[in-house]
């Protein structure tokens, strides 16, 4: 029997944001069939993994009940020893301050196979992205990094005396360090900042002395946090990006929080696009996409269009419907030459492309972008023809069907693929639509305004709406405006082009 090798990859996640991550960190999370992740890593890198990833969740946080270290020693054996590719995902760098160590030694005493990926420090990148360096010819000639996880253990004396001073892990012994740094010689006005969830949309930068950082931070969460101590955080002004005239007409979405509810699967063009124009982005999928109950009668309809009489017209109205037709007609042994005599009719411009990518362009594309003008523009009578339309499990276009079969034409519908709602929220999207950070919540279907209401009761009760008060509700048609309209009150922006890029531009006009 051949023994199965898998090997362990213990990988920085950086600041946790996806934008932070290595090209090999980047690579090997798309690649892994088990991911072990800690608290700090980031919703956004949640799209890079694939659907049948094993994701084991072992985050450490403050006072809170953690996964004892011998446990995740264990987990990582296990599944090495199944031959699977591991990805051991930790916050920052691995070796700094992290337990890769521990972890090691248990992979090592299993004989089992592992590499380690750096990652970048938040000692390093959360100073620069509050516009503070850690060196500077004048100001700063070296620093020293530390945890103040237990204060007592550090050399306060010497630490004293370099001039910059960057210390992880010590947002509950705030007041300790500044009277170590007093009582060994700094000056009361020695600048320190406080760098909470740096490289995130919700960071936040408290700047004071050692004099009254204390008073300024007492009413303060600060986990996460860096500190940093020295006269290099004077330069933070200085080094700050000026939002003057030109860098907003470069960035019209800046210091704009927008929420995209698009399945995870789906979010990563549209995160993009809003990014390029300054947004910073939240995910919160609202859909799940998976496969239908049973393949049954989408298998049926593929064998029945490999026939002497094959359908007359194949309707695709997602991009989704496209993947899941195509990916069943090669596991069912069939390719597109099954197609050759049945025309293509497809809704929108991604669903299009999503065709070409299978070497295949649609014969027909309805001029709005929309499934309910598809109808009454649709190029020949569809009078006595037989059409194959792959869809939605549950919550289709009934509108659809039933105007093609008052036309004459015999629809065969077919479930291709299933949108289910997600159980949870993401805690960084649940806190920031609590203390009022979104300023917009974006919907391209119907169904994600449902599921999105859904969600929200679900952690807020009937308070729910209070949450989105102050939001823009942003819809990318006619038909989820609708859905908006009944459920939200209101739809403040609308999407003249039906996409996402349409949507993109809505937005920005209104802004």
């Amino acid at each position: 029997m051949t023994k199965l090798t898998g090997k362990v990859y213990l990988v920085g996640a950086g600041l946790g944001n996806v934008a932070y991550l290595t090209v090999k960190a980047y690579q090997l999370v798309k690649q892994a069939e088990v991911l072990v992740y800690d608290a700090l890593v980031d919703q956004s890198i949640i799209p890079l993994i694939s659907p049948h990833c094993l994701k084991v969740y072992v985050g450490k946080r403050g006072s809170q009940v953690s996964t004892p270290q011998s446990e995740i020693n264990g987990l990582l054996v296990k599944y090495c020893q199944q031959g699977k590719l591991v990805v051991r995902l930790k916050g920052g760098d691995p070796f700094i301050f992290g337990r890769a160590s521990a972890e090691i030694q248990a992979l090592i005493a299993a004989k089992c196979e592992f590499e380690v990926v750096p990652g970048i420090s938040s000692a390093l990148a959360a100073p620069l992205l509050a516009g503070i360096p850690v060196t500077d010819t004048v100001m700063s000639r070296c620093f020293a990094v530390m945890t103040a996880h237990e204060p007592e253990a550090l050399n306060w004396a010497s630490l004293s005396e370099l001039e910059t001073l960057v210390i992880l892990m010590a947002a509950r012994n705030l007041p300790v360090i500044v009277h170590q740094l007093r009582q060994h010689g700094r000056s009361p006005e020695t600048p320190i900042a406080i760098i909470k969830n740096g490289g995130r949309f919700n960071q936040k930068v408290i700047v004071g002395t050692l004099n009254d950082i204390v008073d300024k931070t007492s009413r303060e969460s600060l986990s996460p946090s860096v500190i940093v101590v020295g006269n290099v955080v004077q330069l933070q002004t200085y080094l700050q990006p000026r939002h003057n005239h030109s860098r907003i007409m470069l960035s019209p979405l800046l210091n704009h929080t927008i929420l995209v509810t698009r399945s995870s699967e789906q979010s990563n063009e549209f995160r993009s696009l809003l990014e390029q124009k300054g947004a910073e982005v939240l995910e919160m999928p609202t859909l799940m996409i998976r496969p239908p109950s049973t393949w049954e009668p989408l298998d049926q309809a593929i064998a029945f269009s490999d026939t002497s009489k094959p359908f007359d017209w194949l309707l695709l109205t997602s991009a989704n419907a496209v993947s899941f037709f195509f990916e069943r007609l090669l596991a069912n042994g069939k390719d597109t030459r099954i197609l050759a005599s049945t025309k293509i009719a497809v809704v929108g411009k991604k669903t299009a492309m999503v065709l070409r990518q299978w070497g295949l362009n649609p014969d027909f594309i309805p001029p709005d972008f929309i499934a309910d003008s598809l109808v009454e523009n649709f190029p020949e009578s569809v009078s006595g023809k037989r059409l194959l339309f792959p869809r939605v499990e549950t919550g289709g276009r009934e509108i659809l069907v039933k105007e093609l079969t008052q036309a004459g034409a015999e629809v065969v519908e077919v479930p291709a693929y299933e949108s289910a709602c997600p159980d949870t929220i993401d805690p960084n999207v649940q806190s920031a639509l609590e203390n009022g950070i979104i300023s917009i919540a974006t919907f391209t279907s119907s169904k994600t305004v449902k599921n999105f209401c859904k969600l929200l009761e679900g952690f807020a009760g009937d308070s729910w709406r209070d949450l989105v008060t102050g939001v823009a509700i942003a819809s990318i048609g006619p038909q989820t405006s609708q859905t908006c309209q009944t459920l939200l009150g209101r739809v403040d922006i609308e999407a003249q082009e039906y996409t996402l890029e349409g949507l993109t531009q809505a937005i920005i006009d209104k802004m």
